[in-house]
């Protein structure tokens, strides 16, 4: 089903906005500098000489979990009105 979800945001060239509507909301809680202070401990904790694929797999479970519940919600609602809009207008081309 995320294959097919995705298949049909991109192709209604609606994901690249869904994209940037959850990039500006994380911003706008603070979540990116949370997620930025959270790799700047990692580093200071394992030395610089940390790999990038390192940091990612310490930080990502974290950082998911502190994405607001709210900026979650939004950005499911905003899918599922885009995904209903589509199947609307695959219906009334059919």
């Amino acid at each position: 089903m995320k294959n097919s979800t995705q298949h049909t945001l991109v192709k209604a060239g609606d994901r690249d906005s869904l994209k940037e509507l959850l990039r500006r909301r994380l911003v706008e809680c603070g979540w990116k500098d949370e997620v930025k202070l959270m790799c700047k401990e990692i580093i200071k904790e394992n030395g610089q000489d940390i790999t990038y694929d390192a940091l990612l797999a310490k930080v990502t479970t974290r950082a998911r979990s502190r994405v607001p519940d709210i900026v979650k919600r939004e950005l499911l609602q905003k899918i599922k009105n885009q995904l209903l809009l589509q199947e609307e207008k695959m219906k009334i081309t059919q």
